[in-house]
């Protein structure tokens, strides 16, 4: 008698794309634009997500990349109006400070 079973043959292998990138991209954007007030860390952080952005647009994630690459955008440009309001108001504030000490009105 012959077996009615056929062998199992193995599934075909995901054609998703690479993913990864716009993904990465996108949670880059939201952290540099969470962490755009703090002066060191949003840079970084907002180049290397548009970096992968640029890169993951041929990918399956082309939305996700896109998103990430406004995100990071967003977030750079918040980073350097906040570096210069920064740089504005401690450099106002040292004036002051100094000019305090130098006219002796302490």
């Amino acid at each position: 008698m012959s077996n009615p079973m056929q062998p199992a043959t193995p599934a075909p292998a995901a054609t998703g794309g690479n993913r990864g990138l716009g993904i990465a991209s996108l949670v880059l954007g939201i952290l540099s634009l969470c962490g755009s007030i703090s002066l060191f860390c949003a840079t970084p952080l907002a180049v290397v997500g548009l970096v992968l952005g640029i890169l993951g647009i041929k990918s399956s994630a082309r939305n996700l990349a896109i998103a990430g690459i406004v995100l990071s955008v967003v977030g750079l440009f918040l980073a350097v109006i906040f570096r210069v309001v920064f740089r504005i108001g401690l450099n106002s504030f040292l004036n002051n400070w100094t000019n305090r000490f130098t006219n002796g009105s302490y």
